[in-house]
C-alpha cells in the first residue's frame, strides 16, 4: 500500500464532517505513542509554548538524573537518547524559538555534567554540533532575539 501525499490527504480530510475527524484522529492516536505526544501537545501545549518548554527541561533534567555515570559508553547512550528525545519535542513545536531554548538547555545541562564532556571526543562532538545547529537557528530570529541567544552562546563557549 503506497502512502498519499499531504495534499490528498488535505482534499480528502475537507470532505469529512467533524465527527469523523475525531475518530480518525483517535483512531491515528491509538497506533504510536509519537501520534498520541504530538495530538497532546496540540491540543493542551501548543497554545502556552513557556510551559510546553519548561516541562521538556524538566525532562531533560530528569533523563540527565538517570544517566548511568560508570562509563563512557553508557554516557554516550543516554546522551543520545535523551538529545533523541528533545529532537522529538522541537518536531511537535515546529518553532525556531522553542528550538533554540531547547538546545541551548540540554548543551548546558551537557557541558555541567559530571564527568566532564571534555574527558570523550564523541560526547565533545556531540555539543559542538549542537552548537553549530543552534546557531544556524539563531540567524533566522528576530534581532532582538539573537543577541539574546549571542550572549547564551558565548557562555556556553
Amino acid at each position: 500500500m503506497r502512502a498519499a501525499t499531504v495534499k490528498e490527504l488535505k482534499t480528502e480530510l475537507s470532505e469529512y464532517s467533524q465527527q469523523d475527524l475525531v475518530k480518525i484522529c483517535l483512531r491515528l492516536s491509538k497506533f504510536k505513542k509519537e501520534n498520541k505526544e504530538l495530538l497532546t501537545y496540540l491540543l493542551y501545549e501548543a497554545e502556552n509554548e513557556t510551559n510546553y518548554i519548561e516541562s521538556v527541561k524538566r525532562e531533560i533534567d530528569t533523563q540527565f538524573e538517570q544517566v548511568n555515570r560508570k562509563s563512557f559508553f553508557f554516557i554516550k547512550k543516554s546522551v543520545r537518547k535523551i538529545l533523541r528525545a528533545a529532537k522529538k519535542y522541537i518536531r511537535y513545536s515546529q518553532k525556531k524559538e522553542t528550538e533554540v531554548e531547547i538546545l541551548l538547555y540540554f548543551c548546558q545541562k551537557l557541558k555541567e555534567f559530571k564527568p566532564s564532556i571534555n574527558k570523550n571526543r564523541v560526547l565533545t562532538n556531540i555539543y559542538q554540533r549542537q552548537i553549530e545547529l543552534i546557531q544556524k537557528s539563531i540567524k533566522k530570529l528576530h534581532e532582538d532575539l539573537q543577541f539574546d541567544y549571542e550572549q547564551e552562546i558565548k557562555e556556553l563557549l
